[in-house]
This record gives C-alpha cells, structure tokens and sequence, in this order.
C-alpha cells in the first residue's frame, strides 16, 4: 500500500541579541518538485510524497514577523491543497525566534496539526541544538534530533524520523513522545559529541533504543543564545510503551544533569590575545582560530573586524581571514576592480554595534557566481588575506577557500567565524585555536542577559536540586 504523506518545515536559528532581523532573502526555500530533487531530501520512498515548502536559512538574528507569517501561510495554504494525507513530516531546526513569538515551532508545529487533523501521525527532525515545549510535544507522535556535534548527521536524523513514520503507517502501530526538561543550558562549544562526557551520553542513546517499546531516544542541549521562557535542555523519547518512555527520558535526563559540571571547551580556548600569542609561537600549520562570539553558524552576525584589527596592530604575516560580511565593502571593491588599491572600512555593516577597521587593502580577487547578493570580493591588508561576503555565510569547508586559489593547509594561520571547528578544517588543524570574542553568541554565558530564561537554570544558578519529570504528548493514548 502506498501512503500519502506530505513533507516541508521552516529550520534556523536565532539569537535574541542580534539586530538583524532575517528577511526571505535569508532563506533557501525548496518548493515542490525543487524539494523533492533536493539532496536533503533523497532519502524520501515508499510514499506518494506531496512536497510543501521547506524554508532554511543560517542562523541569524529573529525572523522578522512578516517574514515567518508569510512562509507559514503559504505552507498551510499547500499543506491544505494536499489533503488528504494519511501522513506529515516536518524537517525542523528547534531555535527560531521570531518578534512579538516565544515558541514559534510550537505555533507552527500547532497549525500544521490543526490542518491535518487529530488522526494523521506528524513526525519532526530537530537539530539538537533546538528548543522543545510541551506544546511542541502534545502536536507529535514521533520525534527524532541529531546526535553529533558538529552534524555529521543530519541526513541520518531526517531518515530516522521519516523511517518511524513509514513504520507507523504500515504497521497500525501509535507511538507517542515524552519528554524531561533539564534546567541546563550550555553552548554547543561545551558539550560537542567529539569530546568527554557528551561523547559518551549520546553513546549512551542507542542502548535506550533498544528497550522494548522505545524507537528512538534523544538528548536535546537546547539553544542558550535565545532570551526566552522555553530554553532548556531535555531529553525526547519516542515509542510506544508511554511508561518505559517516561523511564527513558528520566534517566537520560539526569545523566545530563549529574555531567553539567564536567562539560568544558574542546579546543584550547582564551582571550583573543592570548590565541594569537600562541599562533605566533607555533610553526607548525595551519593554525586555526575561531572567532567565537561572531559563528554566523550559531547565529552570529559575521560582520564584526575584531580579529582584522588584532592581526594588522601585531604586523601579522600569512593570515587568512574567512571571512567578513560587509556587502559595501564588496561593492567598493567590485567599483575598483582587480589589482586596485583603495581605502576601505570592512567590518560593522550589518550591526551597528559590530568593530570596524579602516585599512588600505589590495584587491586580488573578485568573484560574482550569480549576483550581487553572492559575491565576494578577496583583499589583502599588510600580510593578511580577507574574504569579504555579500551575505551572510560561514567558511567552514576547505571549497569556501580553494574556490579563491587558497589552500588552508598551506596559510600559518586561518581564521574562520565559528566555535567548534567543522568536519572538514578540525582534521587539519594544528592546533585548533577558540579565541573567546565578542559579539552576540559570546561564549561568556553567564554574563548573558538572562530576563526572560527560566530559573533557576545552570550555570546561571548553581545551588539547586533537581529530580527529572517526564512529560508525555497530550496525543498518547
């Protein structure tokens, strides 16, 4: 039998510190027959798809409301063209803010079901670095988030959640989820999987698995940049024994607990200073900095100039900088042309807030691979490379850099906005550098503006007791 099952979703990540809203200019949105040839979304069989819309964006700033009002009526507009449906899968993210919203998954997640109906199962992705409420909860019958930090796997996830509801579907079976908040929050810099203990509590995950009645057991670290009531961590179980469920995510829950003490930076870590006195004592190559504070991957602006700055006062020779976003800064040197020298300002073009630096730069490169929102412009300041970005983006692959003619194994010393370093530059990396910067994910959680979290949370407060009390969806019979 061939079941008919829609597919769409809305996934990034805000930070509530941020000024710069995100418009739909920020996001990548598949539609139709562009999400279903989709390399994300290859995975999908065994079903008559009706693909929605499925809107994604780097994390940033909130979404502006406009913005989120007008994907979520054009996807419930599609979501109700496909009915009827005997199934929904929505590929999430887990940390949107959007203005004036405190769940906004929640209201999503809550309009897709009032659109289906109290009979169609929905199944949800998340990134583990999302938020989960009880609202979000009482909407799905199954739940499935990734186990990796950095995300190896997000393709796994999505065929996880996607495989429980085919199961679902040929089998009759009604799974349910529950869930136990842990009032923790701790950046993804703290608790990646590559390093001790969250690499052996995500090991942990798959001997829950096991347990009869349980299809699939999780642990949320939830999103700590967001000033809001639902930031927690959390542990979500899907199966189809409500008490063993129940059981699992309390057990997982105060494994997380009773680790919050151990969790500590990867990479060394410290002031910029103190980085770059290590970077010029190292020979071997490359080093690799990351500018923390400003990850446009865990929703930091990307236009701040902090580290240029340091690098030019020391005389730095044989940096690369990838890379700065400041599209006037592009325009200028599009205006000037290769091989111009020209006096520039880069840096502070999107948050007032953000560092500039004033320099004479050399334009080496320009590249225009399909219009002004995506070019780049290469400049070099003294002896350090700079790419600068139109839009927002990372340069978190070793293709971001060889596109230019730079190989990042040969620079002394590359610098690249992000926590955690990616799959593809840790491995080259020697050594691997976190520089605890400014800007609006700093890494000084504690010190965060905390109005609106719930309390007490660690390590805002640390002098509380803590049981686990599993929740289940509304939706469990």
């Amino acid at each position: 039998m061939t079941f008919r099952i829609a597919v769409g979703g809305i996934h990034t990540e805000c930070s509530t510190s941020s000024p710069v809203l995100m418009r739909p200019e920020d996001f990548r949105v598949l539609r139709g027959s562009d999400l279903l040839s989709a390399d994300s979304f290859s995975f999908l069989d065994e079903a008559d798809v009706q693909p929605l819309l499925h809107a994604r964006a780097v994390p940033g700033g909130p979404l502006a409301r406009e913005t989120y009002e007008g994907f979520k009526a054009e996807f419930l507009a599609l979501l109700k063209a496909a009915l009827p449906l005997d199934g929904l899968y929505l590929a999430m993210h887990g940390a949107m803010n959007v203005e004036g919203m405190d769940d906004a998954e929640g209201d999503w997640i809550s309009a897709a079901r009032s659109v289906v109906g109290p009979d169609i199962p929905v199944a949800a992705s998340y990134d583990l670095h999302g938020n989960v409420t009880q609202r979000i909860v009482d909407q799905l019958d199954i739940f499935a988030a990734y186990r990796t930090a950095p995300h190896i796997d997000v393709r796994d996830t999505m065929v996880r959640a996607w495989s429980m509801l085919v199961k679902t579907l040929h089998s009759g079976a009604k799974p349910g989820v529950a869930w136990a908040p842990v009032p923790v929050l701790l950046p993804g810099e703290r608790t990646s999987t590559e390093d001790e203990p969250a690499r052996s509590l995500y090991d942990a995950l798959s001997r829950h698995d096991a347990v009869p009645g349980i299809w699939d057991a999780n642990l949320m670290v939830g999103y700590v940049w967001a000033d809001e009531p639902r930031g927690t961590a959390c542990a979500v179980v899907t199966g189809t024994d409500k008490a063993a469920a129940e059981a699992a995510a309390a057990e997982i829950a105060m494994s997380y607990w009773n680790a919050r003490e151990a969790f500590r930076f990867g990479p060394v870590t410290g002031a910029l200073a103190d980085m770059l006195d290590i970077a010029e004592r190292t020979e071997t190559r490359p080093v690799i900095l990351a500018d923390s504070g400003d990850n446009p991957t865990g929703g930091g602006v990307g236009d701040r100039a902090d580290v240029l700055n340091a690098l030019v006062a020391r005389g730095f020779q044989g940096a690369v900088i990838g890379g700065i976003t400041d599209p006037p800064a592009v325009d200028a040197c599009f205006a000037a042309g290769e091989g111009a020298t020209l006096s520039l300002t880069i840096g502070g073009a999107l948050d007032p807030a953000s560092p500039s630096a004033d320099v004479s730069a050399i334009v080496v490169r320009l590249d225009d691979p399909a219009g002004p929102q995506e070019r780049q412009a290469v400049v070099t300041v003294g002896g350090i490379t700079v790419i600068l970005a139109a839009r927002r983006r990372p340069y978190h692959n070793i293709a971001d850099f060889t596109r230019h003619g730079i190989d990042p194994e040969g620079v002394r010393l590359l610098v690249v906005k992000s926590g955690y370093l990616s799959p593809e530059l840790a491995p080259i990396a020697r050594p691997n550098l976190m520089a605890l910067t400014d800007g609006v994910i700093n890494q000084d959680i504690e010190r965060l503006t905390n109005a609106r979290r719930q309390r007490p949370s660690f390590p805002f407060e640390r002098d509380f007791d803590y049981v686990p009390e599993p929740q289940s969806s509304a939706r469990w019979i």
